[in-house]
């Protein structure tokens, strides 16, 4: 070969070898292994991470450091540009708009926050491939039954994180209903097996953030961190590993959200970034050293504000404006900075953890046009997604507002898929409890299931006996076990989302002091070690306790496989001589719920559900197994409810 010749093949050779390195320095800058030099010099910033590939490619953070409005904030990496640096009005806070194009690489970045007479600061920021695709987010619906948990109160699994000498409240005593008990993350993920055996599909856990408050913080409802498990309940990883194994069985896991409020000692309180970060903040700021229960800027708690066509402007925004109570502040959401922060929070937990839906409560008392605002932007990320909303009225027109599709006058729209049923909940108790007549007992539930027609969608609506805020169902049957059972049977066969506290099974009750918050979040027997009784084995349980928990376990396991009652159409009769029956039905898959509060024998005519179609065909007995055939009469020995399925 010539010597011109091999000079070109090695210089070719020579710029192929360049190339390549280049093309891999190139993939490094935008890969999960860049070799930058990591640094964390900015007390915080919010999201601490996030993704490349969403729907909405904007992403805004929040900075938290002495004195960094001074500082101009630059990122050099492919695809990430800044577009806006808002100051706010603490010079402790910058916001900062970033855009995230489709071609930006998950991989780390540094954010060089320049100041001119000193040092900069560097903070390295992480953007994340997605773990599974949007789409994949798939929420609960009408063929799940969701089990509530209060976390400090059902099992202890790990006491070496009960006390933390950096929190407020620093002692745990079961003695006390208000204090932390030290139920945690890891003594649900020990008694997994126990929930799904039962036939649970979901659990929701009440809030599991920080509550650095300094008494009754057990519950979880005054947050003071958004972004951080309270180390009481365990870590990020345990709670991500709560998610996973829940997944391995086919379960989904809610997270208890709130959107209204904080704990007056969340982090921000003693900074707010903004004038009106919070409600009613210069009475807050003016009383801070001295705060107690400033009633003036108290919520009015009148929720029918929300549509009331006639309502006064002061009485709307003492509704929307003030304080739940003292000790949380009411968040103001009409601040674009708070509302942003908000719902990237809540994506953030869905992204990170991988949830299968959100609980937000005090669904009434924000903003309501920032709710719709909270729950689009949720729905446009992941399409398959739930959500659940409390709001707590038993008047079907307030809960079917807040449903999405629902045709309202002013053309408020909320995103919300699923409302809670609270008007059903108390026409099945009263239903129950009353004596039989002509506009008393069964005749309620009868008539309540009517206003089904004002729904957008009444299958997504959540069913529930009863929940963490109010007396246990049995104690509102008044201890009537036959009641109890018929309550949840029905509930159970309803075109409903079902909710079960824990302990229904058991027949835990507030007997003692009704209504009381600490008494109805009572330590679930067998999640302490030492425990005298075990609900989780059967130790200690008496006949109707075991009874019962074997009798919502036949039940759950066959909703779980009925489609007739997740996707079928619902028939149901007038009460008629303490008789109610309902049909759930898809093609030749006929369910039968039979409600008697009748205590002596009695027999029911057959003939008068014709229309049904089922004369002459076996029918099966969910609970007891026996098969009968539906003729002209069914003898009815004893009060209380029978399910009959046509798949034997």
């Amino acid at each position: 070969m010539k010597t011109s010749v091999k000079l070109l093949v090695l210089s070719l050779l020579f710029m192929m070898v360049a190339c390549k390195q280049k093309s891999t320095r190139n993939e490094a800058v935008n890969s999960t292994y860049d070799p930058i030099k990591e640094a964390y010099d900015v007390e915080r910033v919010e999201p601490p991470n996030w993704w490349v590939g969403f729907k909405n490619s904007e992403v805004q953070l929040l900075v938290k450091h002495p004195n960094i409005s001074a500082a101009t904030p630059e990122i050099n990496y492919a695809g990430v540009t800044i577009k806006k640096i808002n100051k706010a009005d603490s010079p402790n806070y910058l916001f900062i708009d970033l855009h995230i194009s489709e071609t930006a690489k998950a991989g780390k970045f540094n954010i060089i926050f320049k100041f001119e007479n000193t040092k900069d600061l560097v903070q390295t920021y992480k953007l994340k491939p997605r773990e599974k695709l949007a789409e994949n987010y798939v929420g609960f619906d009408s063929s799940d039954a969701i089990y509530l948990i209060t976390p400090d109160r059902f099992a202890n699994g790990n006491p070496k994180n009960d006390m933390f000498e950096s929190l407020n409240e620093k002692t745990i005593n079961r003695k006390d209903d208000y204090a932390r008990h030290g139920g945690d993350i890891s003594g649900i993920i020990n008694h997994l097996d126990y929930i799904a055996d039962l036939g649970f599909t979901t659990i929701w856990p009440c809030p599991l953030l920080t509550n650095n408050m300094h008494r009754a913080s057990y519950h979880g409802y005054a947050i003071t961190d958004l972004y951080e498990i309270d180390p009481r309940f365990g870590t990020l990883d345990e709670y991500k590993t709560l998610a996973s194994k829940m997944s391995e069985k086919g379960m989904k896991l809610i997270m208890d959200q709130v959107a209204n409020h904080c704990g007056v000692e969340h982090w921000w309180m003693k900074d707010l970034p903004f004038k009106d970060w919070v409600n009613y903040q210069e009475v807050y700021e003016a009383n801070r050293d001295s705060w107690t229960n400033k009633t003036t800027i108290s919520s009015n708690h009148k929720r029918t504000t929300n549509q009331d066509l006639y309502a006064s402007k002061k009485d709307k925004e003492a509704m929307g404006n003030g304080w739940f109570v003292s000790g949380m502040p009411d968040l103001n959401q009409r601040n674009p900075f708070m509302a942003r922060y908000i719902i990237q929070n809540s994506i953030w937990w869905i992204e990170t953890v991988g949830l299968g839906g959100i609980r937000q409560d005090t669904y009434p008392y924000p903003d309501k046009g920032f709710m719709s605002d909270w729950a689009g932007a949720i729905m446009n990320e992941y399409p398959n997604f739930s959500i659940v909303g409390e709001e707590w009225s038993y008047n079907p027109l307030l809960i079917g507002y807040w449903q999405d599709g629902a045709n309202n006058k002013d053309g408020y729209d909320s995103n919300l898929k699923s409302p809670m049923d609270f008007a059903m909940q108390r026409l099945i108790i009263e239903a129950l409890n009353k004596t039989e007549s002509w506009d008393k007992g069964l005749v309620k539930i009868y008539e309540g299931l009517a206003n089904d027609f004002h729904y957008a969608t009444p299958k997504d609506l959540m069913i529930f006996p009863d929940n963490h805020d109010m007396s246990r169902v049995f104690t509102q049957l008044k201890g009537d076990i036959i009641n109890t059972k018929m309550a949840l049977s029905y509930l159970l066969v309803l075109p409903r989302i079902p909710q079960l506290y824990y302990g229904t099974e058991i027949l835990m009750n507030d007997f003692e002091k009704p209504g009381d918050h600490g008494l109805i979040r009572t330590d679930f027997p067998g999640g302490w070690e030492g425990d005298a009784m075990n609900a989780f084995t059967g130790k200690g349980l008496t006949e109707e306790q075991k009874e019962t928990q074997l009798y919502l376990k036949t039940l759950l396991n066959f909703r779980k496989s009925s489609k007739a009652i997740h996707k079928g159409k619902t028939i149901h009769f007038a009460p008629e001589h303490g008789i109610y029956v309902l049909f759930r039905i898809l093609e030749d898959d006929i369910v039968v719920h039979i409600m008697n509060k009748n205590s002596d024998p009695i027999e029911l005519d057959l003939t008068r559900f014709e229309e049904i179609g089922l004369t002459g065909k076996p029918m099966n007995n969910v609970v007891t197994g026996e098969t009968i055939i539906w003729n002209d009469m069914l003898k009815l020995n004893t009060k209380g409810s029978i399910i009959l399925t046509t798949k034997l």
